[in-house]
């Protein structure tokens, strides 16, 4: 922990992965105002800190409306004892900027992380520019800051600009609207929530199937038959391995209702492994793009 954090109490810290001025920055602010924001430089390093004690919290994208999901993630969860305590949805208003003076025509090439790229390819093209992958928004508006580049644009928040003086060319710079982000955040202990009829809840949880066959559509089927909605369902190769696949899912349901009892009674009979991530609110912004 850096020395200017010792006389913090953790329970005050929020990590993040980035620069000041990320989106995981502005996820944070947004989410935890009163709390102390410290960036990492991995996705690791900012849930280390949580496993060592020295954040409360981490703040960690999953993924996005519209290039998917963050795919270094769920390699770290497979490393992680942490649990997810809540989500939040943030609408992502990408800025192309540059240095003062610089003019549209003037961009040759726009840097980014390559997730923020691939938000806005569209845009890219249509400049005629070219890619150059960053490891971070935030990070990219820091380096034309410190290097001043002729021809260079870089993709990042309206934060980023105000922290590193950097002039916007051209807001809503990413190709759909309504680009939004899921962070999923992250704590040593986990506290359920009181089981309410009225709320609405995600559980997040992963696990890894026998290998026998239709054992996925039968681990899955007491989902369907107890009237579970699953909202997502991701594979991953475990340890490189073919034949070892590991599945994410987050479904509509607490962890203590009786239909999700019943429904994780039958995975675990096909599976080898289940891991409960948590049970945690849904995000108002889930609720309300919910269909009627």
């Amino acid at each position: 922990m850096p020395d200017s954090l010792l006389a913090l109490d953790a329970s005050h810290i929020v990590a993040y992965q980035g620069e000041p001025g990320a989106y995981s920055h502005l996820a944070c602010k947004h989410t935890f105002p009163d709390s102390k924001m410290v960036n990492c430089a991995t996705f690791a390093q900012a849930m280390q800190m949580v496993e060592q004690g020295e954040a409360l919290y981490a703040m960690i994208p999953v993924e996005n409306s519209t290039a998917g999901r963050v795919e270094e993630i769920y390699r770290e969860l497979r490393k992680t004892e942490l649990y997810v305590v809540k989500e939040h949805f943030e609408p992502v208003n990408h800025c192309l900027m540059a240095k003062a003076g610089t003019k549209l025509e003037d961009i040759k090439q726009i840097g980014s992380h390559p997730q923020a790229l691939a938000q806005c390819d569209e845009g890219i093209k249509a400049l005629g520019a070219t890619n150059l992958a960053m490891y971070d928004t935030a990070g990219a508006a820091k380096h034309l800051a410190e290097t001043g580049e002729d021809g260079l644009g870089v993709i990042s928040s309206e934060l980023a600009a105000e922290l590193y003086g950097l002039e916007i060319l051209k807001s809503h710079f990413n190709d759909r609207e309504g680009n939004t982000t899921r962070f999923l955040v992250f704590a040593k202990q986990h506290k359920l929530p009181p089981l309410d009829p009225e709320q609405v809840y995600i559980t997040s949880f992963m696990f890894r199937v026998r290998n026998i066959p239709a054992a996925l559509y039968k681990a899955m089927g007491g989902f369907a038959t107890h009237g579970i909605n699953m909202l997502k369902l991701e594979s991953y190769m475990v340890n490189g391995a073919f034949t070892a696949t590991q599945f994410y899912v987050d479904v509509e349901s607490h962890f203590q209702a009786p239909e999700m009892q019943s429904a994780l009674e039958e995975l675990r009979f096909f599976s080898e492994e289940i891991r409960m991530l948590g049970t945690y609110y849904a995000d108002e912004y889930r609720v309300a793009k919910k269909p009627v």
